[in-house]
């Protein structure tokens, strides 16, 4: 990688590192939740269903405790769509940038591996 190229990847949110590293050869970036996308958006609608249920429940006048609990299944099914997502990114996405022998793409993906952890980390 170039040094304008790195410049141009540290500036950008390192879209453009990503974008080198996954687009190899191909229109469209390939990531690790790619083979699986179509569950993972079934998984979505069906958190979706739930937060309209919750809505109905609050409009319904229901019970506060039974609210809670279905916030709480809530988060638990985005926490695990979340953990899944970024089990596929270590196991696609790091690896595959440190299997690279790109220092800079390792590093990048390395410090986008754990501002995502910490991130999560402080969501919940």
């Amino acid at each position: 990688m170039s040094a304008r190229s790195a410049e141009t990847s540290a500036g950008d949110g390192g879209r453009a590192l990503r974008a080198g590293a996954e687009a190899v050869g191909t229109a469209r970036p390939s990531y690790g939740y790619t083979p699986e996308k179509e569950a993972l958006i079934k998984r979505l609608h069906r958190i979706e269903g739930q937060v309209r249920g919750i809505e109905r429940m609050l409009a319904d006048g229901r019970y506060c405790i039974d609210i809670i609990t279905q916030i709480a299944a809530v988060s638990t099914a985005l926490e695990a769509v979340a953990f899944k997502i970024l089990d596929d990114h270590v196991n696609h996405c790091v690896s595959a940038a440190l299997a690279s022998g790109e220092p800079q793409i390792a590093a990048e993906k390395s410090r986008e591996l754990l501002e995502a952890v910490h991130r999560f980390a402080r969501a919940r």
